[in-house]
This record gives C-alpha cells, sequence and structure tokens, in this order.
C-alpha cells in the first residue's frame, strides 16, 4: 500500500508559503509506516523543532488501474475522507535549499493521519466543504473546488507513472493556513460538518 500525496494544489497556500505554481501536479509518496494507527496521538519528533499540520481530502482506491481517463476517474475510488500530512517545515526548507530530495520531511513513521472514511455517494467532489480546528478554532478553511488540479484529474496524472492498487490512499493537497503543532494541541478535522477525526499532539 502506497500514499500518493499532491504538492501546490491551492493558490493561496502557494503564497503562503511565497512559492510558485506549476504547470503540472507536485507528486510525493509517503510510506505506509507513515500512517498513525487509530485512535493514537501525534508524536512530535525529536529531530524537528517545526512540525506543521496541513489538512487535505483524501481517497481510498478500491480497483486496480494504469493510465486513468479523467472521465473514468471516479470508478476507482468510492471513499473520501480527511487527513493530515503532518510535515517537518524545517527539514523541508534545508532539503530544498540544498536541491535535495525532502522525502524525510514528508514520510517520517506517524506523519499521515487517516480519518474516518465516508461514502463519496452524499458529496459533490468539486464542491466539498472541509475545515481544520486546533484547540476549537478554525485555522484552515477551504472547499474543493479551489483545487488547481480537480481529483479526476489528479488520479489520472499520478497513474501515468504508478500502478494504482486496491486500498491505496491519495491526499490531494492543503489550503492556506498551515501552522505549527505543539504538544497538547487537539486537531479536529470536519467534511462538511462532520468531523472525521481528532488527534491529540504529544
Amino acid at each position: 500500500m502506497k500514499i500518493i500525496c499532491v504538492g501546490k494544489n491551492y493558490l493561496k497556500h502557494i503564497d503562503e508559503l511565497n512559492s510558485s505554481k506549476e504547470d503540472e501536479p507536485v507528486i510525493f509518496l509517503k510510506p505506509d509506516t507513515s500512517i498513525i494507527q487509530k485512535n493514537q496521538p501525534f508524536f512530535i519528533p525529536e529531530f524537528s523543532n517545526e512540525i506543521h499540520y496541513e489538512i487535505e481530502i483524501i481517497l481510498k482506491f478500491n480497483r486496480l488501474g494504469k493510465h486513468i481517463e479523467s472521465k473514468f476517474s471516479n470508478k476507482y475510488f468510492n471513499q473520501i475522507s480527511l487527513g493530515i500530512d503532518f510535515t517537518a517545515r524545517d527539514f523541508q526548507n534545508k532539503f530544498k535549499e540544498r536541491g535535495l530530495p525532502w522525502d524525510i520531511s514528508k514520510g517520517f513513521d506517524n506523519s499521515a493521519l487517516i480519518g474516518d472514511w465516508k461514502s463519496i455517494k452524499t458529496y459533490d467532489l468539486d464542491n466539498i466543504n472541509f475545515r481544520l480546528e486546533k484547540n476549537g478554532k478554525i485555522v484552515q478553511q477551504s472547499n474543493s473546488k479551489n483545487m488547481i488540479w480537480k481529483i479526476d484529474e489528479l488520479i489520472a496524472y499520478a497513474s501515468k507513472y504508478f500502478t494504482i492498487k486496491i486500498g491505496d490512499i491519495m491526499f490531494t493537497g492543503t489550503p492556506e493556513g498551515v501552522g505549527v503543532v505543539s504538544e497538547d494541541d487537539v486537531l479536529e478535522g470536519f467534511l462538511g460538518d462532520e468531523k472525521v477525526f481528532s488527534v491529540k499532539i504529544k
């Protein structure tokens, strides 16, 4: 099982990181060891002093696929949720400055939170409101319509390079509002008005 992640998919997030828009989706992977086990906290790793939260709409694939056309992409998954792509921003910035891969900053153990899965039947994939609350205060809020590349485009693009397998997960990018986590923070994710995860920071 692999986790396919998308970067730079919301313009305001690109702006807040003083980055630039790309001509194609930015794709990277997280290993399966990055998944936080159900009902477990997120432990701030000792190697980083700047762990950021990044809430994202996620989906789980239920069919095997390769070179999937955009118009057929909805046939390859039937569940969505929200996740957090925990990022060691200090490591990522250091590696970027040196022109090196930044896998460690994104793929370290327990860096991927997976929310409760929901059927896509009740959602308009191009109009999903979602938000992240930290200690009861909204810190990230957006809608899937603000994605630069929509979900069907992301699936088509990624499947050109990676065979999609049953159980694979895709993170579709984070909107603006990312920030640092601290010990004892509580992060809660809402898909529409439904809470799909709650995690304590330790």
